[in-house]
């Protein structure tokens, strides 16, 4: 407590001169304006975001900077809040154009708040050049819809051969009593799911999922058997509990930790499920060789392998499909192999 009010004593005592020197080498923009809408106030810093020297912005109207196409909404929302005082929009953080001195416009960041100069009614925004986040935003986006493209026209290229191999095995099964048969069944229905799924992950996040509680058990071992295990074994312990999940995506997961597994540990690995110590979750360990320590920070990345014949999408598709359920994954710490921890909470 002593030093808190050392220290507010001194900033108390502090002259206009430290505080101006703040404001004007400070790298954010700012800018002050009355309730006139007249620039009495900016920094060096706003040459850099919007072309003009704060000499050429002071005496000059806020719409010098503002788009011609939102002066009339900038002017009637002023109006109405120096009039009311009530506010229509959040001040921390609004995402607006910005008219740059040569004319073009400029993604900017603006936080405003108001205060009072010897009588006078002030508002000073800080403005972040936001230009390279919106452009990679833009960019992210495109490839998106470029994704979403190909999901659909995989989509469709795959479900008629799926729907003919039915329909010839359905068939079958009516003259022929064949295990075999029931296996080919089973195998075009996963396709199916498969396909389902990555059409699903390839949606908007927000229209994905319709969530249900599963047996993690039940799970783990429906997805084990499509997975060319080898003689690898699995262990589910007796502590799972129920998962809120979509389920055709969390076989996806399970099946591609599990292929992980095996594919880097070896015919005779040995894959654990069960519940984390917390209650919070669940975890996948095996007894293979283990993860690199300066492999952890990118074997989510898409494309990334260390296997010859390897894709790089299965742990690419595990934290994706996590993420669309909100789950946070962790590398935990095991004696030997790799072990998957996903947070619920």
């Amino acid at each position: 407590m002593s030093d808190y009010r050392s220290i507010s004593s001194t900033i108390s005592e502090l002259d206009d001169y430290f505080f101006r020197t703040l404001a004007l080498n400070t790298p954010e923009g700012l800018l002050t304006i009355d309730k006139d809408s007249q620039i009495v106030f900016a920094n060096p810093a706003i040459e850099d975001i919007l072309g003009y020297t704060p000499s050429e912005l002071v005496g000059s109207s806020t719409l010098e900077i503002i788009p011609d196409r939102l002066q009339p909404i900038y002017e009637r929302q002023l109006e109405a809040y120096i009039e009311t005082g009530e506010r229509n929009i959040s001040w921390d953080g609004i995402e607006l154009p910005a008219v740059h001195k040569d004319g073009h416009e400029i993604p900017v960041s603006i936080s405003v708040f108001e205060h009072d100069y010897k009588g006078n009614r002030l508002f000073t925004g800080t403005f972040r050049d936001i230009s390279r986040r919106k452009e990679r935003e833009e960019r992210l986006q495109a490839k998106n819809e470029r994704l979403m493209e190909f999901a659909s026209v995989l989509s469709h290229d795959l479900q008629n051969p799926v729907n003919i191999a039915q329909g010839y095995a359905t068939e079958l099964m009516a003259d022929l009593d064949r295990d075999e048969l029931d296996e080919i069944m089973d195998a075009l229905t996963r396709i199916q799911e498969l396909h389902g799924n990555m059409l699903t992950l390839t949606k908007p996040e927000g229209e994905n999922n319709s969530f249900e509680n599963v047996s993690l058990d039940d799970i783990a071992s429906q997805s084990w058997r499509w997975v060319d295990t080898k003689d690898a074994t699995l262990v589910v312990t007796d502590d799972v509990q129920p998962i809120r999940a979509n389920e055709t995506q969390f076989k996806s997961l399970l099946e591609n930790l599990f292929n992980n597994a095996v594919e880097h540990g070896g015919p005779h690995t040995t894959v654990e499920v069960g519940s984390l110590e917390s209650g919070s979750g669940f975890y996948i360990e095996d007894d293979g060789p283990g993860i690199p320590d300066d492999k952890q920070e990118v074997i989510f990345d898409h494309g990334y392998t260390t296997h010859p014949d390897g894709t790089g999408l299965g742990l690419s598709i595990v934290e994706q499909v996590a993420s669309a359920h909100g789950w946070a994954i962790e590398l935990g710490a095991c004696e030997d192999g790799a072990r998957f921890e996903f947070h619920l909470e």
